[in-house]
């Protein structure tokens, strides 16, 4: 029965009454979202490890899956993909970095005779500066390095306690992604046992959709990187290009954060180009870049990530600004998984049939639309794998 309204509150436009009852209630819902946000800056040094671990677990599992699957136990699965992972990753960064240590003195002696060059146009060409106003710029830079000296070591001091996190939640992130991988879905059981037994199953269904949906972004994000490293590592070489793979792997972190991260990461590569090579071969760097960056958003995009995971355009570019303003590189790294998982399990939450999402979001064709006129239009054929079938989901306790 709807409460009756007052004298008083009859007193007031209707206008002016709606609207302060959704101020009032928008104040609220701002001031939780602020309260929230102070919590996870707050506690950044736990949560980005737990997020990266979640991240990690999302592309290993199922190989834990499988080995267990295939008869080996649990615990050894899981000890032999991490070591695996561990090898390939340690055995890249060598790589890296030996390529870096042999061209680096090459692109050092590149990099001083572009400065020649570039003295010596601006002192013969069209802007006739004196070798005197190019020396006194160049004492200038390092007076004020010099004057500056306090506050340079102090910045080395930070970088080494920059360091010092680093390898910290670094252990963390092991140290997370073990139990991750071992009981993952034990854990998500015990969490939420928090929730209404009413709603706990369907609770329950949606972290596994939303899991799922992380598995697809995660492997198919791999792909996508993958091919822009290679495409873009291909070119730089053919080019001669100093530091091509070292470029590649910046390129291939990169493009983990979607839309922007390949790009920026390649302009660095059009920079070196431009230091070493001259003009002409930058311009051809950039070509390639822009050629591979089309390939992946029309092709690439669509075909692997519009599948894994249905998000507009528009809320990928709102959730990475949001997130490298909160946490910087990272938030922008985490910020597109935690959208597209929010997005799979509150669309199950809220779902007649929460066990239908996952297909009715993960299409064989990325055109569907998301918002179709008619609720048959969204379903497909079914999926040959299921990850969000009941038997995946725990009993209720």
């Amino acid at each position: 029965m709807r409460k009756p309204i007052s004298a008083d509150a009859q007193a007031v436009h209707p206008g002016v009454r709606i609207a302060a009852e959704w101020s009032w209630r928008l104040i609220m819902i701002f001031a939780g979202l602020a309260v929230l946000a102070y919590v996870v800056l707050r506690l950044e040094t736990v949560l980005i490890p737990v997020g990266l671990a979640l991240l990690a677990s999302a592309l290993l599992v199922p190989l834990v899956d499988r080995l267990q699957a295939w008869g080996v136990p649990r615990s050894a699965a899981v000890i032999l993909v991490l070591l695996g992972a561990i090898g390939i990753v340690a055995g890249i960064l060598a790589f890296v970095v030996a390529q870096f240590i042999d061209g680096l003195p090459q692109l050092t002696d590149q990099f001083a005779a572009s400065v020649t060059q570039i003295q010596n146009w601006l002192t013969s060409g069209p802007l006739h500066f004196s070798e005197d106003q190019i020396r006194q710029a160049g004492d200038s830079i390092v007076k004020s390095v010099q004057s500056n000296r306090e506050e340079l070591t102090s910045g080395a001091l930070t970088t080494a306690t920059v360091i010092g996190e680093i390898f910290t939640g670094a252990f963390l992130t092991l140290f997370t992604l073990i139990f991750f991988l071992y009981g993952g879905d034990q854990i998500w059981g015990f969490v939420t046992r928090i929730v209404p037994r009413d709603s706990r199953r369907r609770v329950r269904i949606a972290g596994s959709a939303g899991f799922g949906s992380l598995i697809g972004y995660v492997r198919a994000t791999v792909a996508v990187a993958a091919a822009d490293a290679i495409g873009i590592g291909l070119g730089l070489v053919i080019l001669g290009v100093p530091l091509a793979m070292p470029l590649a792997s910046l390129v291939f972190v990169g493009a983990f954060i979607p839309i922007i991260g390949a790009f920026l990461t390649g302009f660095l590569a059009v920079l070196v180009a431009l230091v070493t090579k001259g003009l002409l071969t930058a311009l051809i760097v950039l070509g390639i870049i822009i050629g591979v960056m089309q390939l992946e958003a029309h092709v690439m995009q669509p075909l692997l990530l519009g599948r894994a995971v249905r998000l507009h355009p528009l809320a990928v570019v709102l959730a990475i600004t949001t997130g490298i303003v909160l946490a910087g590189i990272v938030g922008g790294l985490l910020a597109v998984p935690i959208v597209a998982v929010l997005n799979t399990a509150i669309r199950s939450l809220l779902a007649d049939d929460p066990e239908t999402v996952y297909e009715q979001l993960h299409v064989e064709d990325p055109e569907t639309p998301l918002y179709p006129a008619q609720p048959d239009e969204v379903r497909t054929e079914p999926r040959t794998e299921n990850p969000i079938a009941p038997s995946d989901v725990t009993p209720d306790d």
